[in-house]
């Protein structure tokens, strides 16, 4: 899985997070790339773009965060629960 969505200097702006619910529209699991210097920055961008986006964060590696959405298309949601269960 590749990174969709990077972070950049300018933090979580309203482009940023339409680029993340798009992704999550059409993915349902995203990665995001947040440049941020420390990882308590990281963290509260992660949470930051989960709220604006109603996301959930799966987990952080490094610079990484994933995140994921209840698709709202069938066949994905399809997909999804052939997967977790």
């Amino acid at each position: 899985m590749k990174v969709v969505v990077i972070v950049g200097a300018s933090g979580v702006t309203d482009a940023v997070v339409a680029a993340v619910n798009e992704a999550l529209r059409v993915h349902g699991l995203i990665k995001v790339r947040i440049n941020a210097a420390d990882r308590n920055a990281r963290k509260k961008l992660a949470a930051e773009i989960c709220g604006r986006a109603d996301a959930e964060l799966v987990q952080t590696i490094g610079h990484v965060a994933v995140l994921f959405r209840e698709p709202d298309d069938d066949k994905l949601r399809q997909a999804f629960s052939k997967v977790l269960d």
